[in-house]
């Protein structure tokens, strides 16, 4: 399902993405949350052949983004991810402005 999706993606992010897709020969990226974690939701990110159902679908450059549409709903509506790198770490960084708190590892959230 084709809707205005608004996940934006940083440069660093959209280079990331890329280059996982292509070694792991994939077109696609699936994103959705999850229950999980002491704070109630985390970020799921997988590679994916084609939509779900209900997903909706973002197009970029060199891939396509699918968003499970009640993920969107509930959560990821106005999310912004980047890619950050550093000496010891690199890790996709989420910055949602639907997120109310977090655990204390970050890993997950409560909207």
């Amino acid at each position: 399902m084709n809707e205005n999706v608004d996940i934006s993606l940083s440069k660093a992010a959209c280079q990331q993405l890329k280059k996982a897709l292509a070694e792991a020969g994939k077109k696609a990226v699936h994103l959705s949350v999850r229950e999980a974690g002491c704070s109630g939701l985390e970020y799921v990110m997988d590679y994916a052949d084609a939509p779900f159902d209900n997903d909706l679908v973002r197009e970029f450059d060199d891939f396509t983004l699918y968003v499970d549409k009640d993920s969107y709903a509930k959560a990821l509506a106005g999310l912004q991810v980047d890619y950050q790198k550093d000496v010891l770490s690199s890790a996709f960084v989420y910055h949602n402005p639907n997120k109310k708190g977090e655990c204390g590892c970050g890993v997950s959230f409560t909207i």
